[in-house]
């Protein structure tokens, strides 16, 4: 009797491996001949359920897969349905999460739409799995341009500014100043002097997700991401303990240019001061 369940299981087992391979064999060529309809949404369909059914196939049937989610998409697209692109966009980066075509696309949709600070996401992802991928890294820069205001660029080959903020911060470090926060941190490089001064705890936030992942980039570069907590955050947004485990004894903020009052930065600032930094005694 135990012999005869064995066999009956095997035989099941057998079954459906074999219907399994059927229904992704009839799929495939259902796809196939999608494609050469031009029908391009059903082909996405079957495609999806091939890769659901048998995931080992995903190097082999990469190519036309993505050549079939990029005109899917160019149809949704045409059709002003946004969410179902989305959708087949957020199914693909499932069953391909580290693919960088993939990401170049829907970072150049998110761009197309005014999605600028998303697309540069999904564009920063792209060039770090694929440094050599030319179309990425193009859009990256392309869509950084419209992100990081000129004026950033200015600051940061300020040596004279940048020497006084240093000064400044060393000063105060040395006062007695051990926790620091940095509000709009940009690069990170007001935190990394806070850190360098010999600060103990610094926080840094940054709303820009370019900026967070520049920021990010820029720390890890320098050997400092262990040392600096980057939270991307506005700061009217942070709280204690959630996001910093208690009141800092020093803000930092280099957000003052023109756009000061656009910015909301006085408003920040009254925030920091009432919630997030020590008082004094």
């Amino acid at each position: 009797m135990p012999n005869s369940n064995a066999k009956f299981h095997c035989s099941h087992r057998s079954g459906r491996e074999a219907s399994r391979r059927e229904l992704v064999s009839r799929s495939l060529q259902s796809a196939q001949h999608c494609l050469e309809d031009q029908d391009f949404g059903t082909a996405y369909a079957h495609y999806l359920l091939v890769l659901n059914l048998a995931p080992e196939l995903k190097t082999s049937v990469k190519e036309t897969f993505q050549f079939t989610l990029f005109k899917w998409a160019e149809e949704l697209d045409s059709l002003a349905r946004i969410q179902d692109l989305f959708n087949c966009y957020e199914q693909a980066l499932e069953l391909y999460p580290n693919d960088e075509v993939i990401c170049n696309s829907m970072g150049e949709h998110l761009f197309r739409m005014g999605f600028r600070d998303e697309a540069a996401g999904y564009f920063h992802k792209a060039v770090k799995l694929n440094p050599d991928f030319a179309d990425a890294k193009e859009n990256f820069y392309r869509v950084a341009n419209w992100l990081v205001e000129r004026w950033h660029f200015i600051m940061l080959n300020d040596t004279k500014r940048n020497l006084t903020y240093l000064k400044a911060i060393e000063n105060a470090v040395r006062s007695g100043c051990k926790s620091v926060l940095d509000i709009g941190t940009g690069t990170g490089i007001l935190s990394m002097f806070a850190k360098k001064a010999g600060a103990s705890f610094v926080y840094a936030c940054e709303l820009s997700k370019t900026m967070y992942e520049l920021a990010c980039d820029v720390l890890a570069a320098n050997n400092m991401e262990r040392e600096i907590k980057l939270l991307h955050l506005k700061s009217l947004d942070i709280e204690i303990p959630k996001h910093i485990p208690e009141r800092v004894s020093l803000v930092v903020t280099e957000t003052v240019d023109a756009g000061l009052f656009g910015e909301g930065i006085v408003e920040s600032l009254i925030h920091a001061w009432e919630h997030l930094l020590l008082q004094p005694k």
